[in-house]
């Protein structure tokens, strides 16, 4: 069977079939936060990005402006929906973002906890979603200058 395999398939075309699957669905950890933001990667988009040490946060502050102006217009069910896309991307950028500045990543996953907080009390109340989002911007604004 083996055989009959490397007969029908030159081990050039294996190779590349392999190598394609084997980097399917891998990407950047801000190309998938970019893909939750529906934006494009901002390297992508301006070429270098706005960067702070924990590397480009575009992404995620996209989202985070999302969920503030939903905040502000007191579409709070709405915001607690696309917070969600923000807990995921920042989730699964974890793993690269933190070894840059741990510091610096708890800040933000810690502001970031606090809005998921706010949004998810039960009733959520205006007032603390928007202190919360207000914080949260300022963290990311903070990071921005910092770096």
């Amino acid at each position: 069977m083996h055989l009959k395999f490397a007969k029908t398939f030159p081990l050039a075309t294996v190779s590349v079939a392999l190598l394609l699957a084997m980097t399917a669905g891998c990407s950047k950890p801000a190309d998938r936060a970019a893909k939750a933001a529906g934006t494009a990667p901002a390297h992508a988009a301006t070429g270098s990005g706005v960067g702070t040490r924990l590397g480009d946060l575009t992404p995620f502050r996209t989202i985070a402006g999302d969920v503030a102006t939903l905040v502000d217009k007191g579409d709070l069910a709405q915001a607690r929906t696309r917070i969600k896309d923000l807990e995921i991307a920042w989730d699964e950028a974890e793993a690269g973002l933190k070894p840059r500045d741990a510091a610096d990543w708890h800040t933000l996953d810690e502001a970031i906890d606090k809005a998921l907080a706010a949004l998810r009390a039960d009733p959520p109340k205006q007032a603390d979603c928007k202190a919360a989002m207000a914080y949260l911007l300022q963290i990311f604004d903070a990071l921005r200058t910092k770096a």
